[in-house]
This record gives C-alpha cells, structure tokens and sequence, in this order.
C-alpha cells in the first residue's frame, strides 16, 4: 500500500468516526431538547459544518495534486496527534454523556459538567479539534490544508466559544454535576 492509499483510508476512517459522532449527537441533542434545552450559536453551526468537511476533502485533494514527499518521522509523529486527538474527543464525549452535541444546547437547571477533561480544560473538545486540524492533514504533507483550516479554525472557533461561554454563564454552579 502507498503512502497516499494509506492516507486515504485514514481520512475515510476519520470521515465514519465523524458520521457516528453525528449520530450520537443527533441523539443527544433530541434528548437535551426534549427536557427543556435551548439552541444558540445557530447562525455559526453551517459555517463550521462546511469547514470540518471541507478539511476532509481537501486534504485528499492536496495530497493528490501535490504528490509530497512524506518523511516517515512527520508521518508517524502527527498520526501519533490524531489518535490522542481522538482520545481526547471521546474522553469528552463519554464524560459529557447525554449532554454531549455538536450544537450549543443548554438544559436549564442542569449544571456544568466539571469531570474527566472538563477539570483540566474549559473547553477540552476543541483542543482535540485544533490538534487534528492541524495534525491529520500533515500525515501526508499536506500543510496548505493544515494551515488554512488552523487559520479559519480559529476565526470560527473565537465565534463558537463566545456563544458556548455565554450560554454555559447561564447554568448554575453550586450543586455536582450528573451526567
């Protein structure tokens, strides 16, 4: 197998392990509304729907029209990223439970979770999500696709936690968070 063909796959596999994140969330996000949850931040939702699909894609495309030369010690180093990173977003999606989404949605009532990663990072998911943006492109020396997406990451991402603090401000804080 090829450095490219084994790049592929990587990125396909990473594009299923997103399609079950979509159906967890779609899941968790009916049972957050249904006990009263309220949605804010939709206006950003589509933009960052288009730039996590559009980093899949254009990695591909990049390592296919480039053609780099891959050192083996990059390669393995940011593979290495992208499995912690996965690590990481799992720990996350596990310790939120049911309160877990891709959307900004609040049950009133129902305090922030201060658990597993939450203790040690405000926001530990999107850690994950910039270490991957910036790491699975580079698997294959594709740095214009990981310096791009890093690039309009961050502009989304100063958009995305200005509305999640905002709306987590509104939970209370005095009693142990239940999952």
């Amino acid at each position: 197998m090829t450095t490219l063909t084994a790049f592929v796959v990587l990125v396909v596999l990473v594009a299923l392990e997103r399609l079950a994140e979509m159906v967890v969330s779609t899941r968790n996000a009916a049972w957050s509304l249904a006990r009263g949850g309220r949605e804010t931040g939709r206006r950003h939702y589509p933009v960052m729907v288009v730039l996590h699909t559009g980093l899949l894609l254009a990695m591909v495309l990049e390592a296919v029209v480039r053609r780099p030369d891959v050192a083996p010690t990059l390669a393995w180093s940011m593979l290495a990223l992208v499995i912690a990173a996965q690590a990481l977003r799992w720990w996350c999606i596990v310790t939120l439970g049911r309160r877990w989404n891709t959307r900004v949605i609040i049950v009133p009532d129902l305090p922030p979770i201060r658990t597993g990663p939450y203790r040690l990072f405000a926001h530990p998911n999107y850690v994950a999500v910039v270490v991957e943006g910036l790491a699975l492109p580079l698997v294959h020396a594709s740095w214009i696709t990981a310096v791009t997406f890093t690039v309009l990451n961050a502009a989304l991402l100063a958009v995305r936690l200005r509305v999640e603090d905002a709306a987590l401000a509104s939970l209370p804080t005095g009693r142990p968070a239940d999952a």
